[in-house]
């Protein structure tokens, strides 16, 4: 099999890559590991008709690629209903915003952005968030910025270091912009559902999306690649990587790549995070109180949103991460759903345990994708810190949501990192060409 240009990857990065490339007039053929499309992204049909996404859904302030991106393939954007800030809840209790707990961690987080803004120090690369947090005086101060950081990052925090963190922040511009949904990173959906985009890029006319095509191997030489996949092998004059470091390291390299591009596969792994829509006939909650945000401090602890389209149903996003997401892998679907939802009953109501429908995924047991939100630096290293080196290695070009220039991590950075993958790859091709020209004897 021959392509162009091949792109190893049918996330939205890999995708719109091939879009891009398709557009100016060169061919390119997609090779997904996976039975679908999609990476990690993912759209489902609950049972009462909405759309709803179990991987990455919100469209944040300032993603005017999502946005542009939406409207052009047909789907309709909503904004969130976010309170001034969510409740902190552990059993029954509701935290005050001026109790000691909240009122600490608000000043450590304060800390940490204003340190972020200065640089952190190098001595931060090796000391990790979990060892920082043991300083904090009292546990439920502790426990609050815990579960903040974890789902924030579905970092292991005894495996992601302050200076990473740090980082983080400043790259993201703030604390705020991190964690907020109004005006933040999480301030509008697809009613279609984000994953949809996906699904609609892989079916355009002359899409050639190859599911079930994991690429085992690359080999580079002087007139381009051929790549080795469980299905065959495909020689391309040009191709790009989009999967994420840690995933990427499965694939062997023939001559090897260069050492800083090895370590960064090596000194990177991928979040843990599960996650679980619970689909309602109504947005009761909606009857009963303002908003539906929670912070939920219980174990396994969780960040709970309304994400309920126009119209509804009632849409519940539940997002636990890190060790506690792994936790939760042990239980059955129903002791899941009982765990997660269990906690919002003295705030919600008995109803919230009776949805229609459940939803639920734990990505760091997708074995394509290895986990999520993206890939995360091991603590000692700054390998892993946004935005990822995507320096071309020969005829071997990189994406990926890590690479982006802005917004990494999102699914902007996706569709950012596409579109500069299929430039980059487009010039090569037009210099080639012209080289070959002016050595042309005729």
């Amino acid at each position: 099999m021959t392509a162009t240009v091949a792109v190893v990857g049918a996330g939205m990065s890999g995708l719109v890559a091939a879009r891009e490339l398709r557009r100016r007039g060169i061919d390119a053929l997609v090779l997904e590991s996976a039975d679908r499309p999609g990476g990690r992204m993912m759209a489902e049909t609950s049972v009462l008709g909405s759309r709803l996404d179990l991987g990455g859904q919100w469209v944040g302030r300032g993603h005017r690629r999502f946005e542009a991106l939406a409207a052009e393939l047909g789907t309709e954007l909503f904004p969130m209903r976010p309170p001034v800030r969510p409740d902190f809840v552990e059993g029954a209790r509701r935290i005050p915003t001026a109790s000691p707990a909240v009122l600490t961690a608000g000043a450590v987080l304060l800390a940490w952005e204003v340190r972020a803004r200065r640089a952190a120090p190098r001595a931060w690369a090796s000391r990790t968030v979990d060892a920082w947090l043991r300083n904090v005086p009292g546990r439920r101060a502790r426990r609050l910025l815990e579960v903040l950081v974890s789902v924030t990052s579905t970092a292991d925090l005894d495996r992601y270091s302050m200076h990473a963190f740090a980082e983080a922040i400043r790259y993201q511009g703030g604390l705020a912009t991190m964690m907020a949904t109004s005006g933040g990173a999480q301030d509008k959906l697809v009613v279609e559902g984000a994953g949809t985009l996906t699904e609609r890029l892989a079916a355009e006319p002359g899409a050639r999306v190859l599911i079930g095509h994991r690429v085992t191997r690359i080999r580079r030489d002087g007139g381009g690649v051929t790549l080795d996949t469980a299905s065959g092998t495909v020689r391309a004059a040009r191709a790009i990587v989009t999967v994420p470091p840690p995933v990427a390291a499965g694939i062997v390299h023939d001559p090897p790549l260069p050492a800083s591009r090895t370590a960064l596969e090596r000194n990177t792994y991928m979040g843990s995070v599960y996650k679980a829509i619970a689909v309602y006939e109504r947005p009761f909650w909606r009857e009963l109180r303002e908003h539906a945000e929670f912070m939920v401090l219980d174990r396994p602890g969780s960040a709970v949103f309304d994400t309920t389209p126009p119209g509804g149903p009632g849409h519940l996003c539940v997002l636990a991460a890190g060790p506690e997401a792994r936790e939760l892998d042990r239980s059955d679907t129903a002791a899941r759903r009982r765990a997660l939802l269990g906690p919002l009953v003295p705030h919600l109501g008995p109803e919230v345990l009776a949805p229609a429908g459940w939803h639920e995924k734990a990505w760091h047991l997708d074995e394509h994708v290895g986990g999520g939100y993206a890939a995360l630096a091991s603590p000692g290293t700054t390998d892993g810190y946004f935005p990822m080196p995507s320096r071309p290695v020969g005829a071997l070009h990189w994406a990926g949501t890590e690479t982006a220039r802005e917004h990494a991590g999102y699914i902007e950075g996706a569709i950012e990192s596409g579109e500069r993958a299929a430039r980059e790859v487009a010039e090569s091709l037009s210099r080639a060409t012209a080289a070959g020209a002016a050595t042309d004897p005729a």
